[in-house]
């Protein structure tokens, strides 16, 4: 009988896993798939002309609707500490969806005109709104089911982000591969967006009837003092820390997004060879993480995190130097393997080290309003930076210079951590 409440708990610990994985990752899946697919996208949306135009075009409208998701991260958070993570769990799941259809179903720019591009917009807001408040309270839902295992349990919202760009770049890979351009242009990249729509529901599902997080029920259900006011009046602090870490992190992870369309447009690589690669990428993202994570509570998180970082800063140079002198499939895929396993070391543990910058009654508003800024900043328009500084300056490694500085950032934050909240 004795073991009874330990398997409740067991059994508990794994439904929560569960509901933030699935509806974690459907929301990263869409948002990987815009990416994957913004040549295809450009044509569809915007006018006819020189494609590299509608290809920023198509990335603008991707980094523009980052813009939204502190204002998501703000609402949403906010009524995940005041009414609980799972209430805010099962509205991100809809307000996705919600988004994903129109991608799904809208007619293009031949067929609605300035129309078309306005419609792709109000769908990437909402997909921006949801992802802005689903970091904060899935994180907060995770790391808060078992103290002593909060490295592990949050490791798995980066391991269902990397899940998602597993299912994208699988998809992305197989149509490029099984299509023609012209059927690619016409509807195949549409595919991915249909099936996010069939998997939406499930997710909700299992949302719906998992309990609440420990912590927050021993908070008790009586609404908080605004979360927001208390974020920004007592937690500037906690913000900085926990942005600032994320940084080097979201950098990458669209530096990695990027680089199959960087060995398709700037090295002539064929398509689906170089969607393979971030595939391999996302095996690396979805397996290790969880290990780091199990590692990181073990020994400790800065331990792990302090060197991934700076292997990360002094390694991207040399990389893209080497890819681009000898572009290949072999080349391109090495590289965003060593890429890779340094992002699964980095970010295994950094939900729960983001975590612990803020008390529990502003958790989900402070982790949403943290990330979804560095997210905006550093990683939404990191594609575009990465097209715009190959334009500016003729040379195709520099957005390893990019790389490069923002990876001194998030080491000092890991420092102030370190210092002002005890992190380890």
């Amino acid at each position: 009988m004795s073991t009874q409440p330990a398997e409740r708990a067991t059994t508990s610990t794994r439904r929560a896993i569960a509901a933030a994985t699935i509806g974690n990752a459907l929301e990263w899946f869409d948002l990987a798939v815009y990416a994957l697919m913004a040549s295809y996208i450009g044509r569809t949306f915007f006018p006819e002309g020189d494609p590299g135009v509608q290809l920023v075009q198509a990335y603008a409208v991707f980094g523009v609707t980052y813009l939204i998701r502190p204002l998501g991260g703000l609402v949403i958070g906010a009524y995940a500490d005041r009414h609980g993570r799972k209430k805010a769990l099962m509205l991100t799941i809809w307000l996705m969806v919600a988004g994903t259809f129109l991608l799904a179903v809208l007619p293009g720019y031949d067929t609605l005109g300035i129309f078309a591009p306005l419609a792709v917009i109000v769908a990437r807001l909402l997909q921006g709104f949801a992802a802005g408040g689903e970091f904060g309270a899935a994180t907060s839902f995770l790391v808060e089911q078992n103290e002593r295992r909060k490295g592990f349990l949050g490791s798995f919202q980066f391991a269902s982000q990397g899940l998602s760009t597993l299912m994208a770049a699988g998809f992305a890979a197989a149509l490029t591969a099984l299509l023609s351009d012209q059927a690619m242009t016409a509807w195949g990249w549409r595919v991915p967006f249909v099936f996010g729509l069939l998997i939406g529901p499930v997710g909700y599902y299992i949302r719906r009837y998992v309990d609440e997080s420990p912590a927050m029920r021993e908070e008790g259900s009586g609404p908080a003092p605004s979360p927001i006011r208390s974020v920004f009046r007592h937690h500037w602090g906690g913000l900085l820390i926990a942005g600032g870490a994320l940084v080097v992190s979201t950098a990458l992870n669209f530096i990695l997004q990027y680089l199959p369309t960087f060995g398709v447009e700037e090295l002539g690589l064929d398509d689906s060879l170089s969607f393979v690669a971030l595939l391999i990428t996302g095996v690396i993202l979805t397996v290790g993480t969880p290990v780091v994570g199990l590692l990181a509570d073990r020994f400790g998180r800065l331990v792990i995190m302090v060197p991934a970082a700076v292997l990360i800063g002094v390694s991207v140079v040399p990389l893209f130097i080497w890819v681009t002198a000898v572009p290949s499939f072999l080349t391109l895929t090495a590289a965003m393997t060593i890429l890779g396993l340094l992002k699964a070391a980095y970010f295994g543990a950094l939900p729960s080290v983001m975590s612990d910058a803020f008390p529990v009654r502003a958790r989900a508003t402070g982790l949403s309003f943290s990330y979804n800024t560095a997210v905006g900043i550093f990683g939404g328009f990191t594609p575009t930076i990465a097209t715009a500084l190959i334009a500016g300056t003729g040379s195709q490694v520099a957005p390893g210079y990019y790389l490069l500085a923002v990876s001194f950032v998030s080491i000092a934050a890991l420092a102030a951590g370190y210092r002002t909240r005890g992190i380890r």
